[in-house]
C-alpha cells in the first residue's frame, strides 16, 4: 500500500521548503532515483541465484499468508527468511493471494542497496501496484483508475500529477495557519479527555483533526458546514476498509484465525457495500471544491467528474489515510525518547520561536535542527507506507551489500522499508530511536531514508516518477505538530500498541508548559 500523505500515495509534486521563502511546488524533468550501482553489477560482488521458492501452486501462497498474518507475524515472516537464506534478497509469496491476487509471487528486497531500484521507473513498472499484488475494483472510485495506480508512462499520469502540483501550489499560504488552527482544536480535547478519564485516545482525536484539515485545505470550508457534519472520518474509514482488508489482521485469538482469514483475505468485497458512504463523500467534495474543479477543467482539460473522484482519493485515501498512520507513530516514538528528549525539543523550539518574535515561519522551522532530525528518525523507523512494489520492465541486475542478483522481465519486485530503514550496514543501532541521528554529519544519512518512495535527500517528485507529491508537506506538518505541542507542554507519557496497519497511542500524562 502507498499512501500520499498530502499525500504520500497519490504521488503528485515537489514541495521544497526553504528559509525565508514561500512553500513552492515544481515539476522537474525526469531523474532516475536509483544509483547506477543499483542497476549494474559491481565487479567485486558475486552474481548469485535468488534464493527462496514459492512452494506448491496455491498451497504455497496460502502457507505463506498464514505465516505472515498468524504463525510468524509481519516482521518475523521476513526475519526468518533472511536468516534461512542468509540473504536480504529472496523469493516469497505476499498476501493475499488466492482469489484476490492471482499471482502472489515476489522478489523481496530488504536492504538499502537493492531497494532503490524500485524508484527507477525506466526499469520498473508501477501500473496498478499501489496495494501490492492486487488492485481493488475501480467501482470504489467511480469507475476511474486513480493517479496513484497509473504508471508514469500513461499519459493521464502526467496530466493529473501536474494538476495536483498546481492545486497544492495554490494552497501554499494556507498550510501553516490552517494546520495550526486544526491543532488548536486538537490539544484542548486531549486535555479534556485526560482530565475526565485519566487517559486520552490520541488516534481518534488525530483522525478528526486530520480529516477537518484535509477537507478544508482542498475544499475551502470546514466539513462541519457540509452535509458530512462530523461523520467524515468514519465515512472514509468505512470506504477504505474493504479496499485494504486483504492487508490487515485484527489480532484475534488464534482459534479465530481461519474465520478471519476467510473473511478478510480470501475474496474481494463488492464496492456496492460502501457506495452510500462514498457517494456522501463525493457529493460533499463536488459541492465544496468548486475552485479546485474549475482549475482542473479550465487549465488541464480534466472533466469535473474525474477530477472529483481523484480529489476524493487524494484527500481520503492518500492524505487522511496517511495521517492516520503518520501522527500516532510520530507521537509514539517521541514519547519513547523520554524527558531528556522532551527537554531538548522544547528548549530548541521555544528559543527559536522567541527569536522569531513568537511567529512560526519556514525560516524558523529550518533552524530547528533537532526537531527536523526527530521527524526524519520517526519516518525512518516507522514509515507510514512501508511497502513498495514494481514489475520489472526488462531483465535487470540489482545488488545487495553482499551479492548481485538477476531479476527477469515481468517479475514482481517488493521492498519493505521496515527493514531497509533499519539496515545495520547503514545505520548504527538501527532498532533504536535516536532523536539526533540526522543532526550535523548525520544529515548525510538522509539519502538512505526512503519513506517518500524516493530518497529524502536529493530526489524530488516529478510528473515522471512516483515519489510522494506531498513529501515536504508531510515533513512540514510533522514538525509543526511537534512545535505546537512543545510550546504548550513540557513532557508526556503514553501507552502504545498496534492497530490494523499502524500504531495506537493512548496519552496517560500531559504536563503543561511551566
Amino acid at each position: 500500500m502507498h499512501i500520499v500523505l498530502i499525500p504520500c500515495t497519490t504521488h503528485p509534486t515537489t514541495l521544497p521548503l526553504k528559509p525565508n521563502s514561500k512553500l513552492q511546488i515544481k515539476i522537474s524533468p525526469i531523474m532516475s532515483s536509483s544509483s547506477s550501482s543499483s542497476s549494474s553489477s559491481p565487479s567485486n560482488l558475486p552474481l548469485k541465484p535468488i534464493p527462496g521458492d514459492y512452494g506448491m501452486p496455491l498451497f504455497g501462497a496460502i502457507k505463506d499468508r498464514y505465516d505472515y498474518f498468524y504463525n510468524q507475524g509481519r516482521d518475523n515472516f521476513f526475519k526468518i527468511r533472511m536468516e534461512k537464506y542468509q540473504s536480504t534478497v529472496f523469493r516469497t509469496n505476499m498476501p493475499p493471494g488466492a482469489l484476490i491476487a492471482p499471482n502472489p509471487k515476489v522478489i523481496a528486497l530488504l536492504d538499502a542497496e537493492s531497494f532503490p531500484i524500485l524508484f527507477d521507473t525506466t526499469k520498473v513498472a508501477k501500473r496498478d501496484v499501489l496495494d501490492g499484488t492486487y488492485m481493488p475494483s475501480t467501482a470504489y472510485t467511480g469507475g476511474y483508475r486513480m493517479c496513484a495506480y497509473l504508471d508514469p508512462s500513461e499519459p493521464n499520469h502526467a496530466t493529473l500529477k501536474r494538476y495536483f502540483a498546481s492545486l497544492l501550489a495554490s494552497k501554499h499560504n494556507q498550510f501553516i495557519p490552517l494546520f495550526q488552527s486544526s491543532l488548536s482544536d486538537l490539544f484542548p480535547k486531549l486535555e479534556e479527555q485526560i482530565s475526565k478519564d485519566g487517559k486520552a485516545d490520541f488516534n481518534s482525536l488525530s483522525d478528526d483533526m486530520s480529516f477537518n484539515f484535509v477537507f478544508e485545505l482542498f475544499c475551502g470550508q470546514s466539513p462541519s458546514k457540509t452535509t458530512l457534519g462530523s461523520k467524515g472520518p468514519s465515512l472514509v474509514t468505512l470506504w477504505l476498509f474493504p479496499q485494504l482488508a486483504p492487508q490487515i489482521t485484527f489480532g484475534l485469538p488464534k482459534f479465530l484465525m481461519f474465520a478471519e482469514d476467510f473473511l478478510l483475505h480470501t475474496f474481494s468485497y463488492p464496492a456496492f457495500l460502501v457506495k452510500p458512504a462514498y457517494q456522501k463523500l463525493y457529493d460533499a467534495v463536488y459541492e465544496s471544491a468548486g475552485s479546485a474543479l474549475d482549475l482542473a477543467e479550465g487549465n488541464f482539460g480534466i472533466s469535473r467528474e474525474e477530477t472529483c473522484h481523484n480529489l476524493l482519493f487524494l484527500a481520503g485515501f492518500n492524505a487522511f489515510g496517511g495521517m492516520k498512520l503518520l501522527f500516532p507513530a510520530l507521537i509514539k516514538w517521541v514519547a519513547s525518547g523520554g524527558e531528556n528528549l522532551h527537554r531538548q525539543l522544547r528548549n530548541e523550539i521555544r528559543t527559536v520561536v522567541k527569536e522569531s518574535e513568537g511567529t512560526i515561519t519556514f525560516s524558523a522551522l529550518d533552524k530547528m535542527t533537532l526537531t527536523k532530525s526527530v521527524v526524519f528518525e520517526a519516518l525512518r523507523i516507522e514509515p507510514p507506507v512501508p511497502y513498495q512494489y514494481g514489475k520489472a520492465k526488462e531483465d535487470i541486475v540489482v545488488h545487495s551489500h553482499d551479492a548481485t542478483f538477476e531479476i527477469k522481465k515481468g517479475e514482481m519486485i517488493f521492498g519493505n522499508q521496515n527493514f531497509v530503514g533499519k539496515d545495520p550496514k547503514v545505520f548504527e543501532n538501527p532498532e533504536e530511536f535516536v532523536g539526533n541521528r540526522f543532526v550535523g554529519e548525520g544529515e548525510k544519512l538522509l539519502k538512505y531514508v526512503y519513506w517518500s518512495n524516493g530518497r529524502q535527500a536529493d530526489d524530488h517528485p516529478t510528473a515522471e516518477n512516483k515519489q510522494c507529491a506531498g513529501k515536504d508537506i508531510v515533513v512540514l506538518m510533522s514538525r509543526l505538530m511537534l512545535v505546537e505541542f512543545f510550546l504548550r507542554y513540557d513532557t508526556f507519557t503514553v501507552d502504545s500498541g498496534t492497530v490494523l496497519l499502524g500504531s495506537s497511542v493512548t496519552f496517560k500524562t500531559l504536563t503543561k508548559a511551566s
